[in-house]
């Protein structure tokens, strides 16, 4: 398995006993879809390892906890400590409407109400405070911010995500 055919589930952050149970904090507004899992990809050295699922329950909301095979120990469980956790992408609940995953838009085009076509979403930085589309127009970037007031439509069949921008917003990259 290869991180690109998987999506970030979450990072396991502390030891829950020392029968090897483990803590993941998990990257999800809905924890209770990965209550049941049978198996979670681990990256340990850049390399996703399956690791098979005992039992797992939530714990406090947003952590789950979670009792891998073959991981019975306290020294087993710390070799674990901070790696992160992926699933296939086939796992992902599909979002409707104008809800969506970060990584399916990537490569959708972008249209603008008021601008019109606005160029190719190239990928989507959540490092700031919002997040936002990087979109490539003709090797001009192009950044919109992932506001749900701004996000009119999202076709997936056309592959377009269509906006309604402040007037101007477009424009301020596009000035000599």
């Amino acid at each position: 398995m290869k991180k690109e055919d998987c999506f970030y589930l979450g990072k396991i952050v502390k030891k829950y006993s020392f029968k090897g149970e483990l803590l993941a904090k998990l990257d999800t507004d809905e924890p209770e879809l990965y209550e049941n899992l049978d198996a979670i990809f681990i990256d340990l050295r850049g390399n996703l390892v399956p690791f098979f699922v005992e039992s797992s329950q939530l714990h406090k909301s947003d952590l789950l906890r979670l009792n891998f095979e073959d991981v019975d120990s306290e020294a087993d469980a710390d070799a674990l400590l901070k790696c992160d956790l992926y699933l296939p992408l086939d796992l992902l609940p599909k979002l409707e409407g104008n809800k969506f995953y970060f990584h399916e838009v990537i490569g959708f085009k972008i249209t603008d109400e008021n601008f019109g076509e606005v160029g190719i979403i190239k990928s989507v930085n959540d490092s700031t405070a919002q997040a936002l589309f990087e979109i490539d127009r003709n090797s001009i970037e192009i950044l919109i911010p992932m506001n749900d007031e701004f996000i009119v439509n999202v076709d997936r069949e056309n592959k377009t995500v269509f906006v309604n921008t402040p007037e101007g917003l477009i424009d301020l990259y596009l000035e000599d």
